[in-house]
């Protein structure tokens, strides 16, 4: 920036973005003096290098501004787990998928496994119908990102919310004064669901209750 620009001569570009030309260093250094603004290289690897007349105050200042602006505007992606046995009761069922409802609404994804135990693994297709009927019932909310796998003595189904339902959590976010939202305690039911938090980056809650 100014005097530390090494060039002998720069293509300059105007403080409108307009095009100036190839100068000497020594003249866009003056061009810049005389309407009070910095000679700054935004492309130092050209050949030869390309300089704009610019406040550079003023340019980290709206940077940061933006950046802060996306920064609070970005939601990570957090995945919540629901754990289900595949002969669930129908009020525990009822529950467990109103979590799920409030993930997805939340904009979460949300990992849900069907836990087989004893003669259960031998009736995969208990968990495989249970899995349809959630995904049937959550579908205007969201969609399945990873249709259901078995692993081990359990069946895992991922959810995403749809784009729509994940553009109306950051709005939420943001009406709320874009501060960041607490997972641990928006990821808990409370303690009658027995929801706790995973330790790491993973932002993964697991619901172990009805097992």
């Amino acid at each position: 920036m100014n005097e530390q620009i090494r060039a002998r001569e720069v293509r300059l570009v105007g403080p409108e973005g307009e095009q100036v030309g190839i100068v000497p260093l020594e003249r866009a250094l003056q061009l810049a003096a005389d309407v009070d603004l910095d000679l700054v290289e935004v492309a130092p690897m050209a050949r030869p290098p390309v300089c704009k007349l610019m406040d550079f105050g003023k340019f980290k200042y709206e940077s940061a501004l933006k950046a802060r602006e996306a920064r609070r505007n970005q939601q990570q992606t957090v995945i919540k787990e629901m754990k289900l046995r595949p002969k669930i009761d129908p009020h525990d069922y009822e529950t467990k998928k109103g979590h799920v409802v409030r993930f997805l609404k939340a904009g979460d994804k949300v990992k849900v496994t069907i836990m087989f135990r004893g003669r259960e693994q031998s009736r995969p297709e208990l968990g495989y119908r249970l899995l349809r009927r959630l995904e049937s019932e959550i579908s205007e909310l969201g969609y399945v990102e990873a249709a259901p796998k078995q692993d081990g003595r359990n069946m895992i189904m991922v959810l995403a919310p749809h784009r729509a339902t994940k553009a109306a959590a950051v709005a939420a976010t943001a009406s709320r004064g874009g501060a960041p939202r607490d997972r641990a305690a928006e990821g808990s039911a409370g303690p009658e669901a027995g929801e706790t938090a995973a330790a790491g980056d993973t932002g993964t809650v697991a619901d172990n209750s009805g097992e």
